[in-house]
């Protein structure tokens, strides 16, 4: 019940923010309006939120190769917060030359941490069970 009240309060979130100020929703790719609702996710230790938005990378970290292979790397939002991006690189391919103060786009799925979130189903799911994410950088999307 609590992630279904968090849920409508994020997507009441959204609405207003569309109606004010004229922008899309952030399913449509609005970057700030994406901000926010991932800074009210974060607020309300919300996760499993599907989230569309972009940020400037901030750090580059070592991949994890426990299990799943992932390419890691932080992102700083418009908001001033910072997410870890985990991308699969068993399931898609690498994010290829990411550089400090690149923009990176993204599709995905939120899930809360204390020091920000991370933002992982950047990809498309082989059993075709979950949404399907992206990354996009330089004009090309990882899927």
């Amino acid at each position: 019940m609590r992630r279904l009240f968090q849920f409508l309060f994020l997507l009441g979130l959204a609405y207003l923010a569309w109606h004010e100020y004229g922008q899309p929703l952030p399913s449509s790719g609005a970057p700030v309006a994406a901000d926010q609702a991932i800074a009210t996710a974060f607020e309300n230790q919300v996760g499993d939120l599907q989230v569309e938005g972009s940020g400037t990378v901030e750090r580059i970290l070592a991949d994890d190769n426990r299990g799943s292979r992932h390419q890691r790397f932080i992102l700083r939002l418009q908001t001033g917060q910072s997410i870890l991006v985990a991308h699969n690189i068993d399931l898609a391919p690498r994010v290829a030359g990411l550089r400090k103060g690149d923009t990176v786009s993204f599709f995905g799925e939120y899930e809360w941490n204390p020091k920000g979130g991370t933002i992982h189903w950047t990809h498309r799911d082989p059993r075709g069970r979950h949404v399907a994410g992206w990354l996009r950088h330089n004009g090309k999307t990882y899927q």
